[in-house]
């Protein structure tokens, strides 16, 4: 268990912060599958980059929270990390899959190229994104938190040397 020297808060901005490099490398790898690389000028698909990308970190945010309610344990990528990334998976893709359809099929918010490989007429990209990123997430988070807390910082080699030996 991770000591109290990161609180939640600070949890959930190393997750958030993690959550927006993966995702918007993963939006700017894939937005060729999309229609907007044709369809508009540089400064719009920036912003709809960095849009998505936004909406990615709240979507990992809130299943974060979620997730750490379901276990009941806030920092379950530390404690529970299989349990707690597949509930973020299955989360995430049952939000995607229905986000993708509407968007795509329902708004028009959006639409898919030919090369867009397709899942029941879902992008098998942003399926993937959601399937991939959440374990890299939680092996990146497991590796941060700790240092982030001091917990990889020198300690006393013999944890006797705080005992009361010697008293009778």
């Amino acid at each position: 268990m991770l000591a109290a020297g990161i609180g939640m808060i600070a949890r959930a901005g190393v997750w958030a912060a993690l959550a927006f490099v993966l995702n918007l490398a993963w939006e700017i790898a894939q937005v060729r599958l999309y229609t907007l690389l044709a369809d508009a000028d540089r400064l719009t698909v920036a912003w709809s980059l960095l849009h998505c990308s936004i909406g990615d970190v709240l979507i990992a945010l809130v299943l974060f929270a979620l997730t750490g309610m379901a276990l009941r344990h806030a920092d379950w990528p530390a404690s529970y990390p299989w349990r707690g990334g597949a509930i973020v998976v299955i989360g995430a893709m049952s939000y995607t899959a229905w986000s993708e359809w509407y968007n795509v099929y329902r708004a028009g918010s959006w639409g898919y190229t030919a090369g867009m490989p397709l899942v029941f007429g879902i992008g098998l990209s942003p399926l993937l994104q959601w399937l991939i990123l959440p374990p890299v997430l939680v092996v990146v988070y497991r590796t941060l938190v700790p240092a982030l807390s001091g917990q990889n910082s020198s300690r006393s080699a013999n944890p006797a040397d705080n005992s009361t030996r010697g008293q009778t």
